[in-house]
C-alpha cells in the first residue's frame, strides 16, 4: 500500500464506486466525490498527493470545459506552493483535449474505461514525479551553511594581506586592528 492521498471526483456514481475500491487497496486515503464545486476545501488544506478529475460534469457539454476549469482552479488558483498531481479522465478521449490538459498541469490523461493496472501505475508514477519536484524544489531552496566567525574571520586576514600586497603593517591598517593583534591571529589560523 502506497502512503498517499487521492482524490477522485467524477460525477458518475458508477464510476467512483468503482474507481474507490479500486484505489482503496492501493493508496493509504481515498476520498471520492461527485461535485466538483468541493474542490477548494478539498484541495485546498493541501493534504492531496494526486486528482483523478473528470473532465465533463455537466450533462449536456462534452467538451472537456469543466476538467479544464477545475485543473485550473487546482493547479493555478488553490495558493498551494505544491499542488497535487493531476490526472484527467473521460469517457471521452480527444487527442487536442488531452493535450490541452497536458499543457494546463495535469500529468495523464485516462480514458474511460481504465485498466485498473495501468490507472494505479500511473498514479504511483504521477506521485513519485511530485515528490521528486517537491524534494527537488526543498533542496535548492534550502539556506547554505554560513560560515563560522572563525572562517570569517580568517577570510577577512587574508582578503585585507592580500589587498595590502602582504605588507602586514597595512593589512593591520585595513583590518582596524594592531600588528600585534595580526600576527597572533595569523599564528591562530596558520595563516602564513
Amino acid at each position: 500500500m502506497t502512503d498517499a492521498r487521492i482524490l477522485v471526483i467524477d460525477d458518475n456514481v458508477a464510476v467512483r464506486s468503482t474507481l474507490n475500491l479500486v484505489l482503496k487497496t492501493q493508496f493509504r486515503s481515498v476520498v471520492v466525490v461527485g461535485d466538483p464545486q468541493l474542490i477548494p476545501a478539498l484541495v485546498g488544506i493541501g493534504n492531496v498527493d494526486a486528482v483523478l478529475l473528470d473532465m465533463n460534469f455537466a450533462r449536456d457539454r462534452l467538451d472537456g470545459q469543466d476538467g479544464l476549469f477545475w485543473l485550473d482552479r487546482i493547479m493555478n488558483r488553490s495558493g498551494l506552493e505544491n499542488p497535487p498531481a493531476v490526472l484527467m479522465i473521460t469517457a471521452f478521449g480527444d487527442v487536442g483535449l488531452a493535450v490541452q490538459s497536458l499543457k494546463n498541469g495535469a500529468v495523464d490523461f485516462i480514458e474511460k474505461p481504465w485498466n485498473n493496472n495501468d490507472l494505479i501505475n500511473k498514479l504511483n508514477e504521477a506521485i513519485r514525479k511530485r515528490n521528486q519536484r517537491i524534494n527537488t524544489k526543498n533542496r535548492a531552496t534550502e539556506p547554505k551553511p554560513q560560515p563560522t566567525l572563525e572562517e570569517q574571520e580568517r577570510q577577512s586576514i587574508r582578503n585585507a594581506i592580500q589587498a595590502a600586497g602582504r605588507n602586514l603593517t597595512d593589512a593591520a591598517d585595513i583590518l582596524g586592528v594592531s600588528r600585534q593583534t595580526l600576527y597572533n591571529k595569523m599564528k591562530k589560523y596558520g595563516i602564513s
